[in-house]
């Protein structure tokens, strides 16, 4: 994995040839190119959250309660930020969550964007709902590390049969999303009225599931607009409870990760029903307006699973400090999410390659200047709290 000097050095002597850098290297810069490019009611969708978008800006303002304290006369010349998780090794503790209809912002979507983690070793999560099929992805990747993330349908076979295609198809995880059993209220996309999957986009894995495609008439080619209405009518199951989660380990061998967890009796809950993991997420505030920041529910979670089980997160990370604060906080591992999508609509693939090892850049200068040489260094003790 090149250093974040290396990287800085690169983008250094391309300016000294007369080619400065054009691609955005920092959050701000990069929304706005990407919203350039984009189709508004695109944009819109990835960019909006629920009601007043609170929740978004509260994420953003947890990680300013807390301030890291560098420590200094330690050897930090090599570093190593590999780390073992749910029995596979991975040279850094980011993987790409999951984001559904990535078609919209780039006509490769999903295969781009796993490529791009591909060349990285980064794990990609693949969304339930997908511009691209389970294995049309797969095939893209190879051997790349990739899991699966599960939108649970009304219909118990649909759901079990996407978690079956994954791990025949090589996918390492299964990461079951628990907060979006319904859309939240959006306006953003109600202004436009539009939803991407209303017209098609980012129904690849149920186009092409044997179990949906029997529940039809008509095949999805000769009928389209029928599909999608079945689909509409069995995506979310607000009538899931924790019972169902022994019907899912019936389904498959991999390890089960609860993805939208925020609470930490449910954190309990879920190491007490023998979930793999836990991923503390609030939906990077698109489903419920005035949730509490992901990253405090973060530091909850923490003290009540401690090491019982790994617990990943997202929501809100946009830089390598940011990173290191939720390592610091008690995750594992962290979730990229709009920023990747933002690289996709410039550049695709490249876009996402070049955003990741800026990225990494950004989180190994971060963590060296703090004084950790690894990620066992990272700890409560690297972060104070504003109030502190």
């Amino acid at each position: 994995m090149e250093t974040g000097m290396e990287r800085q050095l690169e983008l250094y002597r391309k300016g000294l040839l007369g080619m400065p850098e054009r691609f955005p290297v920092d959050y701000a810069d990069l929304e706005a190119a990407a919203r350039e490019v984009l189709k508004p009611e695109a944009y819109d969708y990835v960019a909006g959250s629920a009601g007043t978008e609170s929740t978004a800006a509260a994420n953003r303002r947890a990680f300013e309660s807390w301030h890291i304290v560098p420590r200094f006369l330690r050897n930090v010349s090599e570093r190593d930020w590999s780390l073992e998780l749910l029995g596979h090794r991975y040279p850094v503790p980011i993987y790409v969550a999951p984001i559904g209809v990535q078609g919209i912002i780039h006509p490769e979507g999903e295969l781009a964007t796993a490529r791009a983690c591909a060349r990285l070793g980064i794990p990609f999560v693949l969304s339930t709902v997908s511009s691209y099929s389970i294995e049309q992805v797969a095939e893209a990747t190879g051997d790349a590390p990739r899991w699966f993330q599960l939108y649970w349908s009304r219909h118990h076979e649909v759901a079990a049969s996407f978690v079956r295609r994954a791990e025949a198809a090589g996918y390492t995880a299964i990461v079951v999303t628990v907060d979006t059993y319904m859309l939240a209220w959006r306006p953003r996309d109600l202004r436009r009225a539009y939803l991407p999957f209303m017209q098609g986009e980012g129904l690849a894995n149920y186009f092409s599931d044997p179990v949906f495609r029997s529940l039809l008439t008509a095949p999805p080619e000769a009928d389209p607009g029928s599909a999608i209405m079945q689909f509409a009518a069995i995506f979310g199951n607000p009538s899931l409870t924790w019972d169902e989660l022994d019907y899912l380990r019936q389904q498959t061998t991999l390890p089960i990760l609860l993805k939208g967890l925020l609470h930490p009796d449910d954190a309990y809950e879920a190491v007490q029903r023998g979930v793999d993991g836990i991923i503390v997420s609030n939906h990077g505030g698109r489903q419920v307006d005035g949730a509490v920041p992901a990253l405090n529910a973060l530091v909850e979670i923490a003290d009540e699973v401690g090491d019982a089980v790994p617990i990943l997160f997202d929501s809100g990370i946009r830089t390598g400090a940011d990173a290191l604060k939720a390592l610091a906080l008690g995750a594992k591992m962290v979730g990229l999410g709009r920023p990747v999508m933002w690289a996709l609509a410039l550049e695709g693939e490249q876009g996402v390659y070049t955003y990741l090892r800026n990225f990494l850049a950004d989180f190994d200068l971060t963590l060296a200047l703090t004084g950790h040489a690894s990620l066992h260094e990272v700890s409560a003790e690297s972060v104070w709290s504003v109030d502190s």
